[in-house]
């Protein structure tokens, strides 16, 4: 064990928190600062997801009325991450100068005025308009949210708590499944077409999540009133902590952050994933509604991938986080993902086809929460507001580039999911190459080998 350094912080040596078995007083701020934030984040996020995909099942019918290719559809979904990633890290920046309280509630509450205004596209141009406009809005949030969790999670929770923060995604595919479908079955109410009800009644909750947000959250365990004052001084202690034994191995400044060769080669990583998962996100329902009879029974079907992934997502979590290993966890999910969407496209029995969807999903949703871990662990301060940003904006592109060439292989192949589904599992097959190669630094995080499990 490494000598604790004698430097203290609201009367309590840096290095007593830093280190050793978990203390009571450890054991209750966490789940203090659990419990008060992560049920609202994990909503936000469910929303966010929510409002991002839900065009998945609008597609059902939106693109019949319109005439709508594979390739146009798939062009105008991805086209959402382009202007995701033109104002990504300026977002983020801002974020980490003014705060998340405020700069998180503006952005809930405009991606929900501009998602509701999706219901009324006549065509094309306007479809285009609106996701891309849509991206612009939403861009920071989910960096947005990594980076706050830094402000709130020492490196040893960090892997678990973002795994549950994410879990909102396949929560958010299990109910918008469910509840897209039955949204679908409005068609004609009052005049409009179901699918314009989708958009519309689903961007309602980011708009009064954006209003709660500034009203309830905090900033900095400085201004946490809702933590005891020793628990507040622990916890600033903890986390200056860490801080201090990063910078002490290397400190970037922003500039420096965003031209680091890991943080671009992350930044590949996670284009891999999401070139992946948001082809197989974005056109699952169509695969699924061949399976099933009616709108709402395709969205019971859908939803049963993610019921599973979101276990796999917060288990798989939990183990990095107990063996401090980190690549090896993200590559053998990425893989995990890889071989499901391969042995998807093989499969001609409907339950063997979705078998193999849920192994997919398990894969792809297991690596979010480890991955984070890698670029949280090297970067503080404004090179963290800039390098989380980075990484998920250049990311992201993959959420533009792989619905848009499913959609093409779709059309090429007369309408075959097939090769369209091989391709994309190429994606994650080059993540799992990269992230093995550059490794992990675990002097940059302190997880001890034998520690208490909170």
């Amino acid at each position: 064990m490494e000598e604790a350094p004698t430097a203290t912080q609201g009367g309590i040596p840096l290095g007593s928190v830093a280190l050793g078995a978990v203390t009571e007083l450890e054991r209750a701020t966490m789940r203090r600062v659990a419990r008060r934030l992560l049920p609202l984040l994990i909503l936000c996020y469910f929303v966010a997801y929510l409002d991002r995909v839900n065009v998945g099942f609008a597609a059902l019918t939106m693109n019949r009325a319109f005439g709508f290719t594979a390739a146009v559809y798939g062009f105008g979904s991805g086209i959402f991450f382009v202007g995701y990633f033109i104002f990504e890290v300026p977002s983020n920046v801002l974020l980490s100068k003014i705060g998340a309280r405020i700069w998180i509630a503006r952005i809930l509450i405009t991606w929900g005025i501009i998602s509701a205004c999706t219901a009324f596209i006549v065509g094309p141009i306007s479809f285009y308009g609106v996701r891309f406009a849509l991206g612009i809005a939403e861009a920071g949030f989910f960096p947005g949210i990594i980076l706050y969790l830094t402000w709130w999670f020492p490196s040893y929770y960090r892997s678990r708590i973002v795994g549950v923060f994410m879990a909102a995604i396949p929560i958010s595919n299990i109910v918008g499944s469910l509840v897209s479908g039955v949204l679908l079955d409005l068609d004609g109410w009052l005049g409009l077409a179901g699918w314009r009800w989708l958009f519309i009644i689903e961007a309602i909750p980011a708009v009064v999540l954006g209003i709660v947000f500034w009203i309830y959250m905090t900033d900095w365990p400085s201004q946490a009133h809702w933590l005891a004052p020793a628990q507040r001084d622990w916890l600033i202690a903890r986390l200056e902590a860490e801080r201090s034994r990063r910078e002490a191995i290397r400190s970037y400044t922003l500039r420096q952050a965003l031209l680091d060769r890991r943080v671009l080669l992350l930044s590949l990583v996670y284009f891999g994933g999401t070139f992946s998962g948001y082809g197989i996100v974005l056109f699952q329902p169509q695969i699924v509604h061949r399976l099933a009879a009616g709108f709402g029974m395709t969205g019971m079907i859908n939803a049963i991938p993610y019921v599973f992934a979101a276990t796999a997502m917060v288990l798989w979590g939990r183990h990095s986080d107990r063996t401090g290993e980190r690549s090896r966890h993200v590559a053998i999910a990425y893989c995990v993902s890889s071989a499901g969407l391969i042995a998807t496209s093989l499969m001609v029995d409907p339950i063997m086809t979705m078998t193999m969807l849920v192994i997919a999903a398990m894969g792809q949703s297991s690596t979010g929460p480890t991955f984070w871990t890698l670029p949280t662990a090297m970067l503080t301060g404004t090179a963290a507001a800039g390098g989380i940003a980075l990484i998920n904006a250049l990311g992201n592109l993959g959420g533009f580039f792989g619905p848009y060439l499913f959609g093409l292989i779709k059309d090429a192949t007369g309408g075959s999911f097939m090769f369209a589904l091989i391709a994309i599992a190429m994606g994650p097959i080059m993540s799992a190459s990269v992230v093995l190669m550059l490794g992990h630094d675990r002097r940059l995080e302190h997880i001890p080998a034998a520690r208490t499990e909170v």
